[in-house]
C-alpha cells in the first residue's frame, strides 16, 4: 500500500479556541425581511431554500419587515418582552440560589429566550410539547406559577414531583409540559407518537418536539422523522442550535449537511431556519407550522439558529472550550434588547419602562423565591416524604419493596 492510497477520517474542528478571537464569518445571516413566507399548504419540495436561509423580521433599525411580520399586537410583544425579562430574571436568582447550595444543579436560558417564550403564543390550550431542560419559557409564557417551579428546583415538601426528577426537569400536563428526560432525543419519538395518538383519536391538539444541536446525533432523532413523515404526523419538531452540545462545537453533530434543518429535506419534511433571537420571526414561524399540522398537512422541521450566552449547567465552565468574549460577537444579538429596541421604535416602550419593569419583574420573583424557601430548599427545611420512594412506581408494590417500606418506617 502506497501512502497516497492510506485511508483517514476527517473530524471537524471548531473555528476557535480560547484565547482566539470570536469569529461567525462562517454564519451566514439573510436580510431581515428577504425570506418568502409560503402558503400553508405549499409543498415541501417548492421551500427547499429555506433550509439554508434565516428567517428574520426585526432589522438592524428595530423595525418589523417582510412577509413574516405584522402578526403580533404591541400588547401581544409587550407580553412577550415582560415574559422574557421573567425568564431572565428567573434564572439570575436560580443560578445565585444554586450558588449558596440551596439547589444542587441549574441550567440557564441565557440568549435563548424568545425561542420558548414567542413558540409558546402560536399553540393552544391542550397541545403537548416534549421538551428538553432549556424550555423553561414555555411554561413562563404559560403563566406557570414561578413559586412551583422553584419548588421543583429546590426538591422541597412542596416540590409537585416528590423530589423523583432533577432540578429543572419540570412537568405539566395541564400546561402542556411533558416530563423532561434526562436521556436525551428521547423526547423526539415520544412527541411524534403522542402526535400519532392525537390523530388516531380524531382529537384537535397537536405536539411539538424539543431538541438540541448536539441530541441530533441520536438514532431517536432520524426514527422520530421517519415516523412523522410516513404518517404525516401533527407535530412540529424543533431543533435548538445554540452552537454548543455542552463542550462540543454544533459541527460535530451537523456533519456534512449544511445545516441542522437541511436533514428534514430527506424526509420530505418542510424544513425552515429561523433566527432564534428575533421573537417576531419565531412566533410567526412557529404558528406556519402550528396550523400546518393542525390542517393536517404533516409535520414541520424548524431550526432556531441562536447562541448559548451562559455555560451549558452550573457544572461547566464554557472558559475551557471557547473564547470568553464569543457571546458578545454572536451576530443575531441579545433577544430581550432587540424586542425591547423594538417596542421603543414603535412608541409603546421607553428606556425607563424597561428599567421600571426590570426591577419590578425581580422583587416578583424575589418574593417568590422566598415563598418557595419557606417550603424547604436543599440542605434546610421541609423535604418530600420519605413514602414518596416507594408509592406512585408499580401499580402493585412488589413484596421486595413492601418490606423496604415497613423498613423505612414510613
Amino acid at each position: 500500500m502506497t501512502e497516497s492510497t492510506r485511508l483517514s477520517l476527517h473530524v471537524p474542528e471548531p473555528a476557535v479556541r480560547p484565547g482566539d478571537q470570536p469569529d461567525f464569518s462562517n454564519v451566514e445571516i439573510s436580510k431581515a425581511g428577504s425570506v418568502p413566507r409560503p402558503e400553508i399548504d405549499a409543498a415541501p419540495e417548492t421551500m427547499r431554500e429555506l433550509a439554508y436561509s434565516i428567517i428574520r423580521v426585526l432589522n438592524r433599525e428595530g423595525e418589523a419587515v417582510g412577509p413574516w411580520a405584522g402578526l403580533l399586537s404591541d400588547e401581544e410583544l409587550l407580553a412577550g418582552l415582560k415574559h422574557m425579562m421573567l425568564l431572565r430574571a428567573f434564572d439570575a436568582r436560580m443560578l445565585m440560589a444554586q450558588r449558596q447550595g440551596k439547589t444542587s444543579f441549574y441550567m440557564q436560558h441565557l440568549g435563548e429566550e424568545a425561542v420558548s417564550c414567542a413558540f409558546r403564543k402560536a399553540l393552544s390550550k391542550g397541545d403537548m410539547n416534549f421538551p428538553t431542560y432549556r424550555q423553561a419559557g414555555l411554561l413562563i409564557a404559560d403563566d406557570y406559577p414561578l413559586v412551583t417551579m422553584m419548588n421543583q428546583i429546590f426538591s422541597n415538601k412542596e416540590d409537585p414531583l416528590h423530589g423523583r426528577q432533577m432540578p429543572v426537569l419540570h412537568s405539566s400536563k395541564e400546561h402542556g409540559f411533558f416530563t423532561v428526560s434526562g436521556n436525551l432525543a428521547t423526547q423526539f419519538v415520544q412527541a411524534v407518537g403522542w402526535a400519532m395518538a392525537s390523530a388516531i383519536k380524531g382529537d384537535t391538539k397537536i405536539a411539538a418536539a424539543w431538541i438540541g444541536d448536539g441530541s441530533t446525533a441520536e438514532s431517536d432523532f432520524h426514527s422520530a422523522l421517519v415516523f412523522a413523515s410516513t404518517y404525516k404526523a401533527p407535530v412540529v419538531l424543533n431543533v435548538v442550535n445554540n452552537q454548543w452540545a455542552i463542550s462540543t462545537f454544533q459541527g460535530i453533530a451537523r456533519g456534512g449537511s449544511g445545516t441542522f434543518a437541511a436533514r428534514g429535506l430527506g424526509f420530505g419534511i418542510p424544513a425552515l431556519r429561523v433566527d432564534g433571537n428575533d421573537y417576531l420571526a419565531v412566533h410567526a414561524v412557529a404558528r406556519w407550522a402550528v396550523e400546518r399540522a393542525r390542517r393536517n398537512l404533516g409535520p414541520t422541521l424548524i431550526e432556531h439558529v441562536t447562541y448559548r450566552v451562559g455555560a451549558h449547567s452550573s457544572s461547566d465552565d464554557p472558559s475551557a472550550y471557547r473564547p470568553k468574549t464569543e457571546s458578545e460577537a454572536w451576530p443575531l444579538g441579545d433577544p430581550v434588547l432587540r424586542l425591547k429596541n423594538h417596542l421603543i421604535v414603535r412608541g409603546v416602550w421607553s428606556k425607563e419602562r424597561h428599567l421600571q419593569a426590570e426591577a419590578e419583574i425581580m422583587d416578583m420573583v424575589i418574593r417568590a423565591q422566598k415563598e418557595a424557601e419557606s417550603h424547604g430548599t436543599l440542605h434546610a427545611g421541609g423535604k418530600p416524604s420519605l413514602r414518596d420512594i416507594f408509592e406512585g412506581v408499580y401499580a402493585e408494590m412488589p413484596p421486595h419493596l413492601q418490606r423496604q417500606h415497613q423498613m423505612a418506617g414510613c
